[in-house]
């Protein structure tokens, strides 16, 4: 029950779909490996495209990082921190994967979150 509060906040800060969260555990159950974009499509069932949009989101929001020698690549920089969350949100995903969809599934679109949040910074400029 205790591993269920950081899970959650992290997934409803974190994670934008069940695709994102999928691609972000396949990166860090399989650290240090290098990914490309296609690789992760495949492992995932996404065309390449959209695998590349959700590789790109991960990397903004400092998931994965982006290899220095092959720009293309993708892999899971270990963080202490954050592999913990992610041991617990691996474990949760695994054990109770329809309480973990359902949560993000719940969650307002990515662009519904973005228009609220330029709300809210002209309101704090004003």
């Amino acid at each position: 029950m205790s591993n269920k509060l950081p899970v959650d906040g992290f997934l409803l800060e974190q994670i934008d779909s069940i695709p994102h969260l999928e691609a972000l555990l396949l990166l860090w159950n399989s650290r240090p490996r290098l990914w490309t974009a296609e690789d992760v499509g495949k492992a995932l069932f996404l065309k390449t495209d959209a695998a590349r949009l959700i590789l790109a989101d991960l990397v903004r929001k400092k998931l994965i990082s982006v290899s220095r020698e092959q720009p293309e690549a993708f892999w899971y920089e270990q963080e202490a921190e954050r592999d913990m969350i992610l041991t617990a949100v691996d474990s949760a995903y695994r054990t109770d994967l329809i309480r973990v969809t359902r949560l993000i599934h719940s969650k307002p679109s990515a662009a519904v979150r973005a228009f609220a949040q330029a709300f809210r910074l002209k309101k704090d400029r004003d």
